[in-house]
């Protein structure tokens, strides 16, 4: 019998071993330092320019829908077109309808592979791996795998009963932290997929069933298919993409589509804490999981807020939502962007455009028709992140836990101190871009102006892709050669300044880990 024992116990801590070796040779030794190790700004900042540099060589290498002057453009503006799309902000250097259908779905999965949720999502699995692979095997549920696990990890005192029973209850805390995350992560993963297929199947059905919209896709050689896919991805993701040139400035007056199209743009976004929390509420409620509790509670996920937050959250979204509708019937009830349409229909057109103005970028106006007031105004929501609330709130968890993170990272205050504000950055990028079409400025002042060139770059760090766009008859000099395209004002900047925009795209995208830069900075 004790020999017996002898060779269980050298099997089970032979195989508690080989567990041990196969976590650790799972992934490689370079792909686990850089997912687990390394900065999370370094590693979206890599894994959005992989995926933008393959996404400009599959466009690249693709033909266009049909020949057109604008075909082949530079590589500059290919690669500007897959970061564009890569960091959900839809500003353009090239018209839309210019791509076939396959590089329309490249350009879908760009803008899915960039979305918001989706990344949350890879976050959570590459938690979850990490979690997976420092965590005994059923630790909690075989005794001795965990005492051979004590053993090899040369924990003396796991042979004292109180520390056992103590290590025992931490092994359980990490199994119920490892299971909180796998159901996070499925949750997550469902709400992204039912979103978007909901979506799909409503968008399909009415363009299939409104004669007006189908017509539209018919003039244009748009794939009905392709177009209800491309617009839910692009809606929820809050990229701003349109596979139309003009935008869905064509479909102002299908109110059916505007009201299909609107809460793609609020769950996708800046509604995504309360939904998921709304979500997590019910299922919680009716399966009655200990894990779904934990999750509410405990769980360390950016988005998932208190209850009181995510209240102030919807209120806040509510009041940006409703102050800009009264200011934008105001002023532009009578407007030429609004011309022809029923009082019903201003005012669902009207809905939807202020609704995008935070981050969704789609618009059913020329923005360059409209009051500049009120392009100051979107100016300022472009320029505000997601999780913007107005009424004060205190998460005590939030203010130790930065505490914490300043007494243990006292080594990196003076590169911290370094940093200056996101205003500061973009007065540097707006500078940058004043210096390099200057002679642009100079020659064509009413469509280089200053207010034109901030809301270009104000819409590209907010990712949102509002643009005044460029009108020959805006022209002091009338240039017989000059023809108006439907793309962005960027499309007519210098290499130079498209550049930049480039580089205010990757920073706005990643703008979560630089919000608390130019505190060093004192005015008074």
């Amino acid at each position: 019998m004790v020999i017996g024992n002898k060779v269980s116990n050298f099997s089970s801590y032979s195989r508690t071993k080989f567990y041990f070796l196969i976590q650790k040779l799972r992934l490689g030794v370079a792909v686990r330092y850089m997912v687990f190790q390394l900065n999370p700004f370094w590693v979206q900042l890599v894994y959005f320019m992989a995926i933008s540099l393959i996404g400009y060589f599959v466009l690249k290498l693709s033909n266009p829908r049909s020949s057109s002057p604008s075909w082949p453009p530079s590589d500059l503006d290919v690669f500007f077109t897959s970061v564009s799309a890569t960091t959900v902000s839809s500003m353009s250097t090239v018209e839309m309808e210019v791509f076939s259908n396959f590089q329309l779905v490249i350009i879908t999965v760009l803008m899915f592979l960039g979305g918001e949720v989706f990344v949350s999502v890879l976050q959570i699995l590459f938690k979850l791996a990490y979690t997976s692979g420092n965590f005994p095997p059923a630790a909690e549920k075989n005794t001795d795998q965990y005492d051979n696990y004590c053993v090899e990890v040369d924990l003396v005192s796991c042979s004292h009963p109180i520390q056992n029973q103590f290590d025992h209850q931490a092994a359980e805390n990490d199994g119920l932290k490892y299971n909180s995350t796998k159901f996070l992560a499925y949750i997550v993963l469902g709400y992204l997929l039912a979103v978007h297929i909901l979506g799909f199947n409503s968008v399909f059905m009415y363009m299939s069933l409104v004669p007006s919209a189908r017509r539209v896709l018919k003039t244009k050689n748009i794939s009905l298919l392709t177009f209800s896919v491309f617009v839910i991805v692009s809606t929820f993701a809050n990229c701003g993409f349109v596979p139309t040139n003009d935008n869905m400035i064509v479909f102002r007056s299908n109110s059916g589509l505007l009201w299909l199209l609107m809460p793609q743009v609020l769950l996708g976004n800046t509604l995504y804490p309360v939904s998921l929390r709304v979500v997590i509420w019910v299922l919680e409620k009716m399966m009655k999981r200990v894990e779904l509790s934990y999750i509410l509670r405990e769980m360390d996920y950016e988005y998932l807020l208190s209850g009181w937050r995510c209240c102030l959250l919807g209120l806040t979204i509510g009041g940006f939502v409703l102050v800009q509708l009264m200011v934008f019937l105001a002023m532009e009830w009578n407007s030429l962007g609004l011309e022809g349409l029923s009082p019903y229909q201003k005012v669902v057109a009207s809905l939807f455009q202020v609704m995008n103005s935070r981050h969704a970028g789609e618009s059913i106006v020329d923005l360059s028709t409209i009051a500049p007031a009120i392009l100051v105004i979107f100016i300022v929501m472009m320029y505000l992140p997601p999780s913007t609330t107005y009424l004060p709130t205190c998460d005590y968890k939030k203010k130790k836990k930065e505490a914490t993170n300043s007494q243990n990272g006292k080594g990196r205050s003076i590169l911290k101190s370094l940093m200056l504000s996101e205003l500061s950055y973009l007065t540097i990028f707006i500078i940058l871009v004043c210096i390099t079409e200057r002679e642009s400025m100079k020659e064509d002042p009413i469509n280089f102006s200053v207010l034109n060139i901030t809301l270009e770059i104000i819409s590209a760090y907010g990712n949102v892709g509002f643009s005044t766009g460029y009108s020959c008859g805006r022209q002091l000099k009338h240039d017989e050669t000059c023809k108006d395209r439907w793309y962005g004002l960027v499309g007519r900047w210098s290499d130079g300044g498209k550049f930049v925009l480039i580089l205010v795209m990757f920073f706005g995208r990643l703008k979560k880990f630089h919000f608390n830069g130019g505190q060093a900075w004192k005015l008074s």
